[in-house]
């Protein structure tokens, strides 16, 4: 840009220097000027100003237009990402706190097949009884297990509101598309943060419900094994020669 300035002052300079008068002399100190190309020299100097002035413009703009680029390329002063990040973790590590019966698929087969469903009616009343305690003691975690996550996300909606807060007015006072366009893609994280929470809490409620509904079912398949177990008879009755008297 300083190049193109100085080339068109040089141009200009030139343009607007004093041209050679067309005069004539006649006699001593008689002047004859020509109209003709004097009119002509006038109207080559003002289109060459005019000519300076469109180039000038022509800058201008250009100049305003790298300006607005710069603008548009300018990172946003403010990241939620490690805030967010953090959250998403502490939920996490309630989900991962759960007692008896993890998120684990090996693990939760492995607990129904020992004290679920049928194996709730195997074994002697003693193992019946200890497999029933468990199943009720995994019941009660499960519900305090869902407790926690769901106190957790409740704890998560302050800060969340805060960084909803602060994304907003970095949107409103962005000063380039770029700024803009990144504003708007950590509001879309944090949506997605308010949406794992969700999904965690409505996990753990599911969770514990579902514990509680097997050890119902369960304690059900128990009561009919035990009943089975009181009404057998075994052989009946035998009659037998008693002596009563000596």
């Amino acid at each position: 840009m300083r190049k193109k300035l100085a080339a068109l002052m040089l141009t200009g300079a030139i343009a607007l220097a004093p041209m050679q008068p067309a005069y004539a002399l006649f006699g001593v100190g008689d002047v004859v000027i020509d109209p003709t190309n004097l009119a002509q020299n006038i109207l080559t100097a003002a289109r060459t100003l005019e000519m300076i002035n469109n180039q000038i413009t022509q800058l201008q703009n250009e100049a305003q237009m790298l300006i607005n680029q710069g603008r548009n390329l300018t990172n946003l002063p403010h990241s939620s990402l490690a805030r967010l990040q953090s959250i998403m973790r502490q939920t996490e590590d309630l989900l991962g706190e759960a007692q008896r019966v993890r998120y684990v698929v090996s693990e939760i087969e492995r607990v129904f097949s020992e004290q679920y469903g049928d194996a709730a009616a195997t074994g002697d009343f003693a193992a019946m009884n200890a497999i029933a305690e468990a199943r009720w003691r995994t019941s009660v975690a499960g519900y305090e297990d869902a407790l926690k996550v769901q106190a957790g996300v409740v704890g998560n909606i302050e800060a969340t509101r805060t960084e909803l807060s602060t994304l907003v007015s970095q949107s409103q006072g962005a000063v380039g598309a770029l700024q803009a366009a990144q504003a708007g893609n950590q509001l879309l994280a944090l949506q997605s943060q308010q949406m794992t929470d969700l999904t965690a809490a409505i996990a753990a409620q599911n969770r514990a419900d579902a514990l509680d509904a097997a050890r119902r079912a369960s304690a059900e398949a128990q009561g009919r094994e035990n009943l089975s177990r009181f009404l057998d008879y075994g052989t009946g009755y035998t009659p037998t020669a008693v002596s009563m008297f000596r």
